[in-house]
């Protein structure tokens, strides 16, 4: 059934709609709708970066560290970065991804930027990983990922020592953009 009276303010200015379906004792449904939007998101792309912004098509080069406790997540963020020219490797949490960067500053092989997962369940996310990492290494390249993009972490990603914000679904014209730009 449809309920005009739950059309909220955000919903309402973007053109969308909300059902409710609720049976006494079951449960509540709520089914909101909202278009697709053609739109991408370049927020932290600035607009004088007509480089970063052009259409020509670009490789790039360096290694990343991608933390994210979800495999599947890993093996696609990896996956559209190895056909951008990266190198990558993999991480599950920030303890993990710690030693990693400490690894690799001790190779000389330091990461060139570093992907992390805000929220890591049970485990060390990218708020305290981003820490100790800045620790090793106060010039690291870290992007906070999240697809929770109200999170105050996302919105004001600097504060916390982020370089970068990458929301959830990757989309590879925008990780694409973001490496550039950060890199």
């Amino acid at each position: 059934m449809f309920i005009p009276s739950l059309r909220g303010t955000t919903i309402k200015r973007h053109n969308g709609y909300i059902y409710v379906q609720s049976v006494e004792k079951k449960g509540t449904i709520f089914q909101i709708y909202l278009p697709a939007s053609e739109k991408t998101n370049y927020d932290n792309i600035a607009d004088s970066d007509s480089d970063i912004l052009s259409d020509k098509p670009f490789k790039g080069h360096g290694k990343i560290l991608i933390m994210d406790d979800e495999e599947m997540i890993r093996e696609v963020v990896g996956d559209m970065l190895i056909h951008m020219g990266y190198k990558v490797d993999f991480s599950k949490d920030g303890v993990e991804a710690c030693r990693k960067y400490c690894d690799s500053i001790k190779k000389k092989e330091k990461f060139d930027a570093v992907i992390m997962d805000l929220t890591i369940p049970g485990g060390m996310g990218g708020k305290q990983a981003v820490k100790e990492i800045l620790k090793m290494d106060s010039k690291a390249k870290v992007i906070v990922s999240s697809g929770y993009s109200n999170d105050p972490v996302m919105s004001d990603y600097k504060s916390y020592g982020f370089s970068g914000v990458a929301v959830k679904p990757f989309q590879l014209d925008e990780l694409n953009l973001l490496m550039r730009k950060i890199l």
